[in-house]
């Protein structure tokens, strides 16, 4: 009875004592240490300010603020608003073509199919007439880098006139090109820019070697003024900075109106052949016309971005 008693004496106390940690409130009214952990990510989750990655990810969402520094492989190209560049020669007509020869597209075209006199960028289909039937090197690029009339004269003359233009637009597919009416006049044979991106593409990727040298470095070398005095650098060269070019310029006054075009290939390795053909008020002096020509030409730098 002895050690019954003890022992229901001893699991009493125990008893007791579990009893008492159950029913005496903790001291400590925070919660615990891993609690207050929880909840304090908890709060930061929900009410924290995003950060925004300096580095984007590759899973980012679509319109994410944080651009890339490094080229977009899939940013469009710039874009440049064609029907706005009319309101730069106000009283007149433009038309213009640019052509990415990488891209093998037009990326600019505004009435390309419009006619114009040439004035003297027919001289690059007399210049290709003149190097086939064997005219000195030297003589066809002094026509076409000071653009000399009495050259281009005498080798119109020499090589059939309008013959000239009608084969040349055969060949080349030029359905917009037609030969002067007077045949004596060879600055008002009919062009439309899309047939002159058309002769630059030729003389670039079609002509023989000797022949593309002998063109190409003659329009590179163009000088500032003309044969006449009229100074020639408006347009591609005013206009497109410190971009390489090649020009063939076209200017002719004044039956009707004011002729000032600027051609030719612009950018590395000729990577962009730029067209822009305008017929101004005869009021407008030749500088005057011609600085148009050049805001129209810088209107298109965008466009020659090749990033």
């Amino acid at each position: 009875m002895g050690k019954v008693s003890g022992v229901v004496l001893l699991v009493g106390l125990c008893l007791g004592a579990i009893l008492a940690m159950l029913l005496v409130p903790s001291s400590r009214s925070e919660p615990s240490g891993v609690a207050v952990a929880a909840s304090n990510a908890e709060a930061m989750t929900i009410e924290a300010d995003p950060v925004e990655s300096s580095t984007p990810s590759s899973s980012a969402a679509p319109g994410s603020p944080v651009p890339s520094k490094s080229a977009d492989p899939g940013k469009p190209p710039a874009t440049v608003d064609a029907a706005a560049l009319a309101d730069l020669v106000p009283g007149g007509q433009v038309s213009v073509v640019v052509y990415d020869r990488t891209a093998k597209k037009s990326t600019v075209s505004l009435k390309s199919e419009r006619s114009y006199t040439s004035a003297s960028l027919v001289k690059l289909l007399i210049a290709l007439e003149a190097l086939q039937a064997g005219t000195p090197s030297a003589t066809v690029q002094r026509m076409l880098s000071v653009s000399d009339d009495d050259i281009a004269s005498r080798l119109w003359t020499a090589l059939g006139g309008p013959t000239i233009v009608t084969k040349w637009a055969t060949r080349i597919g030029l359905g917009g090109t037609r030969p002067p009416e007077d045949p004596g006049r060879w600055g008002d044979t009919r062009i439309t820019a899309a047939d002159i991106a058309k002769i630059y593409r030729y003389l670039l990727e079609q002509v023989g070697a000797g022949t593309r040298a002998t063109i190409m470095r003659a329009l590179s070398g163009a000088t500032e003024n003309g044969s006449d005095g009229i100074r020639q650098y408006f347009g591609i060269p005013d206009g497109v900075g410190d971009l390489p070019w090649s020009i063939k310029q076209g200017w002719a006054c004044c039956r009707g109106s004011r002729i000032l075009h600027s051609s030719g290939v612009v950018g590395k390795d000729d990577r962009y052949i730029v067209v822009v053909l305008t017929s101004q008020p005869t009021s407008t002096t030749y500088p005057g016309a011609g600085r148009r020509v050049t805001e129209l030409v810088k209107a298109l730098v965008p466009a020659l971005d090749p990033a």
